[in-house]
């Protein structure tokens, strides 16, 4: 059995307390006791870590691209060799089984290794002039000290798209990781510490989050900002870096829709689609949640989707056979009770689930209703837990219209035998992702963003080093 560590700050290299003494308690979602505690940090650590971030900046900013590279490709081999001892520790303070836990750890290490490869890739450009012995160059940059706020949903996964986009880039961090989650972040960066990464190239901190964030993104040290969280707190923060001029990747909230078609292998979108609704609780933004589903196919999905719901086994993520862990906070319970009660009022049927599970720990039956009215809460808030709403659409154009109409733009989904009505899907949907017959979502090489209010930039494939550099034209007449 693991035991969880408390978590220390991480500053210009070395691992230590806040400098007033603070702490925070950590608590095990599944049974709701203190585990742990992690340091709190003062002004004078935000302070001590930004002077940390430019002087790993300017060291960093010189170290050539293939040698950065060659660290972060041993940095995601340690994560690898320590995958066994990290995902009991992000269990404990997540809640989400220890598969899941493990394949998140396995997965960042993909990410940092696509990132390596990146990096060495940084193309810039030589463009043609119009006189002789003029030569014009656009080269890529890295922008500066960056700073990275995290949610607790994915504690390392949230992490490292956008520690491994900075540094890949040239650029040092400073990542306010989540209090709730602080120990599993701080084993992503201690990867890198031990791989021999100069000190303050990477930070972390953790305390009030409204409070870090206020003092880090204005700062003039800080060149860029990278936000994983709600849409309200992502607008707040996006508009306080625009008054400062400063990048920002914004990756918010979601509302997905999934669109089963009458064509479809029915039973295979309802396990597919299962499996994705119900991993981490449904605590994922990119979580399929509006159900719509045409006429012919209703039943059978419904029914299919109802079976696997109840099939779930959920208990404590250490055990072997859970395959649902709690939620990972107290406060989501009567959140989710007062969206399936309001559902339910204006005329929604609950087809299974709808309760906590016991009175200790966070666990919440997975949930499963139909005929949502479109003002029912739940059909415009996202739930970011395991609920399922499941309603009719008749044809393609009212499907369309039903995905489209919230403000919500990052992930949507659908299953056609068709290829004229998946073309058309993914051209009209009005999101940064669409998946069709299969879960193709967040692997490393791909986009991953969204539109309108679920944010914009990528923090996946080709593109999203792009956020870190800046291009910079150089022109030159040779004697």
């Amino acid at each position: 059995m693991t035991a969880y560590p408390n978590t220390q700050l991480l500053i210009d290299g070395v691992w230590r307390d806040g400098s007033e003494g603070r702490t925070i308690n950590v608590v095990d979602p599944s049974n709701g006791e203190v585990i742990g505690a992690v340091a709190h940090a003062s002004r004078a650590d935000l302070d001590a870590a930004l002077a940390a971030v430019q002087k790993g900046f300017e060291i960093w900013r010189d170290v050539g691209a293939f040698d950065r590279s060659k660290l972060m490709r041993k940095a995601a081999e340690l994560l690898r060799e320590r995958a066994g001892e990290i995902a009991p520790i992000l269990t404990m303070e997540q809640g989400k089984p220890l598969a899941e836990a493990k394949g998140e750890v396995l997965a960042a290490a993909d990410v940092i290794d696509w990132f390596a490869e990146e990096a060495r890739r940084t193309y810039g450009q030589i463009i043609p002039a119009r006189t002789a012995g003029v030569t014009q160059m656009a080269i890529k940059l890295p922008v500066g000290p960056a700073a990275a706020f995290t949610p607790w949903n994915f504690p390392i996964n949230q992490v490292v798209r956008k520690l491994s986009a900075a540094v890949a880039a040239g650029c040092s961090i400073i990542v306010k990781a989540p209090e709730e989650t602080p120990a599993s972040p701080a084993a992503l960066l201690k990867a890198f510490v031990d791989a021999g990464i100069p000190a303050g190239v990477v930070n972390l901190v953790y305390g009030v989050p409204s409070e870090i964030s206020e003092y880090l993104i204005p700062h003039p040290v800080i060149r860029k900002i990278s936000f994983t969280g709600s849409t309200p707190i992502g607008k707040h923060l996006a508009a306080l870096a625009g008054q400062h001029m400063k990048r920002a990747t914004m990756e918010l909230g979601g509302h997905a829709p999934a669109i089963v078609f009458d064509d479809a292998d029915v039973a295979q979108a309802a396990k597919v689609l299962g499996g994705s609704k119900f991993r981490n609780a449904g605590q994922v933004c990119v979580s399929p949640t509006r159900f719509l589903v045409q006429d012919n196919a209703y039943d059978q999905f419904l029914d299919g989707l109802v079976d696997y719901a109840k099939s779930i086994r959920v208990g404590s993520g250490m055990e072997a056979d859970s395959q649902m862990g709690p939620l990972a906070n107290d406060r989501r319970i009567p959140a989710l009770e007062e969206l399936i009660a309001d559902a339910v009022q204006q005329g929604a049927e609950v087809k299974t689930g709808g309760r906590r599970i016991g009175n200790k720990g966070n666990f919440f039956e997975p949930t499963i209703i139909a005929n949502a009215p479109k003002s029912a809460r739940i059909m415009n808030e996202e739930p970011f837990g395991p609920v399922a709403i499941v309603n009719r659409f008749s044809t393609l154009d009212e499907a369309i219209d039903e995905a489209n109409r919230l403000p919500f733009g990052l992930a949507s989904y659908a299953f056609t035998r068709s290829a004229e009505t998946s073309q058309a899907l993914g051209l009209r949907i009005d999101a940064g992702m669409t998946t069709i017959n299969h879960l193709g979502l967040a692997l490393p090489e791909v986009p991953f963003g969204g539109v309108r209010d679920s944010g914009y930039g990528t923090e996946g494939g080709s593109e999203a080093i792009e956020a870190y550099l800046v291009t910079k034209f150089v022109t030159q007449l040779t004697a």
